[in-house]
């Protein structure tokens, strides 16, 4: 019985002189995930069909290309250092994506796409949340394939075997090392879990469940990523990564909490949403010519009352 995750044989695959490679499939698969959950979800708080794609179209190079940047910012000696290739900063097929990064300028792109196309934000944002996590754990095979950013040595029966080639200095006579990418895809499937049953069962204000989103997954990341082994900057004695984390923790849970104080009335009435993000119906608050009239039957004022006495209007009150 194998007490160990097999490494994978290879990670890109030909097409005649055309290469496939697992990593990039993994993001796509994601990213064709993470639009049709959100979708579904916008759909649901009374979007229309299409809009995420439209907002996609933006939020998805915005996303590749922060994420790059994110990446060789804090990763800058194999591109910038003694023996660095800088070109090299331009292959993101053949990985190199930090989330951090893709989250923060995807978000731009998002809020672009859903002013050009009519999009609350908000609405939006909560909606992809759930997808985004699941994108994030169908992504996070690619550094299954390519066997990096692994934790450090273990023995454990689910230990991911590391090919030789690929083991860091100082490791070379371990075998099984921490599977971080697994931790990692198994805890955001069960964040996208936890905020859609959330998001039902809760009356949250438009945003929160991004917000939300955001305390999980870096709740989990901070601690993953204190198992890896895989070359980092540190500040103060822990990684940048962690840093970050504990720094997209607090301000996501200060938007949280913001939002939980300011409420979304204001937000609501604007956009025709209740405080669910389900769609409101506006018919009781058109009023003027719109509204529908009622019948005033003379006999509903009691025999001795004649029907001249009966108020003019004939519009609903609010």
């Amino acid at each position: 019985m194998i007490a160990y995750i097999p490494s994978p044989g290879q990670s890109v695959w030909f097409i005649g002189p055309f290469p496939i490679r697992a990593y990039a499939m993994c993001i796509l698969a994601g990213i064709v995930a993470a639009i049709w959950i959100a979708q579904h979800r916008l759909e649901d708080r009374g979007g229309e069909p299409g809009q995420v794609l439209d907002v996609a179209l933006w939020a998805v190079p915005f996303g590749i290309v922060g994420g790059r940047l994110y990446h060789v910012i804090s990763s800058p000696a194999a591109y910038f250092g003694d023996g660095g290739r800088p070109l090299n900063a331009f292959k993101i097929w053949e990985g190199g994506l930090g989330i951090w990064g893709a989250i923060a300028l995807g978000t731009v792109g998002v809020w672009i796409g859903c002013r050009r196309h009519g999009v609350p934000f908000l609405d939006f944002v909560d909606a992809a949340a759930p997808g985004l996590a699941v994108a994030q754990a169908m992504g996070r095979w690619g550094n299954y394939f390519n066997q990096e950013l692994f934790g450090g040595p273990t023995t454990l029966p689910w230990g991911l075997e590391i090919s030789p080639v690929n083991r860091p200095a100082g490791y070379e006579q371990f075998a099984t090392f921490h599977p971080t990418f697994l931790y990692e895809s198994l805890w955001c499937l069960l964040i996208a879990l936890v905020l859609v049953l959330a998001d039902r069962r809760f009356s949250f204000a438009r945003g929160q469940i991004f917000a939300l989103y955001g305390m999980l997954y870096t709740l989990g990341r901070g601690l993953i990523e204190m198992l890896r082994t895989d070359q980092a900057n540190y500040v103060f004695g822990l990684r940048l990564n962690v840093w970050t984390s504990v720094i997209v923790f607090a301000g996501s849970a200060f938007v949280f909490w913001r939002l939980s104080v300011r409420g979304n009335k204001a937000g609501s009435e604007d956009n025709g949403h209740n405080g669910s993000g389900d769609k409101v119906s506006g018919d009781a608050d058109k009023g003027g010519d719109n509204a529908e009239e009622t019948d005033t039957p003379a006999e509903m004022d009691g025999p001795d009352e004649p029907a001249a006495d009966l108020p003019q209007s004939s519009q609903h009150s609010d």
